[in-house]
């Protein structure tokens, strides 16, 4: 049985899946202006002063079950924009990491509340060296 609660949750995560929608399709769109214009981006977010309507994981959450919907596969880099402007937007400091691993070559992104990485393993921040905190 539903409760009013559990509507009211449910109705929030939709919410938020639409808005993690939308920013994978903003994302593709600044594509177009190259890595230069998402990277000038992301940098000029700031986290919000707004009362946190979200939790993190719920925001993770949203991202990771609008890629499942989204027209084409968003990789690391995509998913870890969308998750790091999205928690800037409900009032979280979030930071986009990207990094690489020297040998096999392999490069990732991620993003990290207060240094732990929440969109992703933890292993990461061992095995990678970081290229870039935004």
């Amino acid at each position: 049985m539903l409760t009013i609660a559990r509507c009211v949750h449910a109705i929030a995560l939709a919410a938020l899946t639409i808005e993690a929608w939308a920013g994978l399709a903003f994302f593709d769109a600044s594509r177009l202006a190259g890595f230069a214009g998402i990277h000038r981006y992301i940098r000029r977010v700031r986290h919000s002063d707004r009362h946190r309507t979200a939790s993190p994981g719920s925001v993770v959450w949203a991202v990771d079950e609008a890629c499942v919907w989204y027209f084409k596969r968003a990789f690391c880099l995509q998913r870890s924009f969308v998750t790091t402007w999205m928690l800037r937007r409900h009032g979280f400091a979030a930071t986009l990491v990207i990094g690489y691993r020297a040998v096999p070559f392999e490069s990732h992104a991620w993003v990290e509340l207060d240094g732990r990485i929440v969109n992703d393993r933890p292993q990461y921040q061992k095995y990678f060296h970081v290229l870039e905190r935004l």
